[in-house]
């Protein structure tokens, strides 16, 4: 009996990743979003292995973005390389609007694309190949913007959206080396996106510049560090908002065109917790998320209030009245 080739690594650890990810789902379906890079093709490769073993329906969708010139060629050859594979695929062309920037807008529409496919096949849950050098990037993108720790907690390994889709990560625990050394044990041909080497993204700046260096002068560890980080505020930010939550049942009520929250209740507090609160109460009755600024100038309508008069914020208007902290639409 000829012995069988040992599994390389690599792909062994991309499909205990994605087995572990798919326990939860047996016998449902799963959407896989498929670019062709060697992040998706790995993922689309370990969930064509472990899915039949679960009685997993698994549909590859490569969505174009038609940015590109033979963008529909790409996304072509990637739907042949899953079906190769034993998955079903899909090909979604969209329309990528410019609002927030090209980079945002791409994501928006891919999104999109992804979540309208789950719902038409009743999928409960959409996998994405991100890795854990995503996670990091994510992280110094937050640092470098001055963003608040729910940004700094980066991608959840599962979230449920509003309408119940989870949207999860198998591989956030492995490096993007793992997913190419797989590809490559499989003779997987990955795309290799010309905009990952364009250098007018800050995410490829990032890649190619910041974290070499950081890594070359701090030591290595780097990426996996900015990782962990994520995990522990993300702990930290699930649990101010449920303590957030609680609160906003005792201290927020309906007022004439708009809401109010006690300013005595907002002031026993802690900071944190208290610019928590406004923001989420804005964001929630107005769909506006607000600036570290504006928050703090709100903020000052609590603690350090002289009469001073309302504050006009994106979408809405700050006012202290007595003992309340009113939030109306503007005019």
């Amino acid at each position: 009996m000829t012995a069988r080739a040992p599994l390389d690594p690599a792909v062994a650890a991309v499909r205990l990743a994605t087995r572990r990810a798919l326990a939860s789902h047996a016998d449902a379906a799963v959407i896989v979003g498929v670019s062709g890079g060697a992040d998706s093709l790995a993922l689309a490769s370990a969930v064509a292995f472990e899915a039949p073993k679960l009685g997993i329906r698994a549909l590859a969708v490569t969505v174009d973005h038609g940015l590109q010139k033979g963008s529909d060629a790409v996304a072509a050859a990637a739907a042949r390389t899953c079906t190769a594979l034993g998955l079903e695929a899909r090909v979604i062309a969209v329309q990528v609007g410019g609002s927030g920037g090209p980079e945002a807008a791409a994501r928006d529409a891919r999104r999109r694309a992804l979540r309208a496919a789950a719902v038409e096949i009743g999928a409960p849950a959409i996998l994405l190949a991100h890795t854990l050098d995503d996670q990091a990037e994510t992280v110094l993108l937050g640092l470098a913007r001055g963003a608040g720790a729910a940004s700094l907690a980066g991608m959840a390994g599962s979230r449920a959206d509003e309408g119940g889709v989870q949207w999860v990560r198998p591989l956030l625990d492995l490096r993007r080396t793992d997913t190419v050394a797989a590809c490559a044990a499989q003779g997987l041909e990955p795309w290799r996106d010309p905009h990952n080497d364009d250098v007018a993204f800050a995410r490829v700046r990032l890649r190619r510049r910041v974290l070499p260096v950081l890594e070359a002068e701090i030591g290595p560890g780097v990426a996996e560090a900015l990782a962990r980080t994520a995990d522990q505020l993300r702990e930290d930010d699930e649990a101010f908002r449920d303590m957030i939550e609680e609160m906003i049942e005792d201290i927020v009520e309906h007022a004439e065109a708009g809401i109010a929250i006690s300013v005595r209740a907002l002031a026993a507090n802690p900071a944190a917790l208290r610019h928590r609160v406004i923001r989420h109460v804005v964001a929630s009755e107005f769909g506006v998320s607000l600036t570290r600024s504006q928050t703090l100038e709100v903020a000052r309508l609590v603690t350090d209030w002289s009469g001073q008069g309302p504050i006009d914020l994106p979408g809405c208007r700050a006012q202290r009245t007595g003992a309340r902290l009113t939030f109306a639409a503007r005019a």
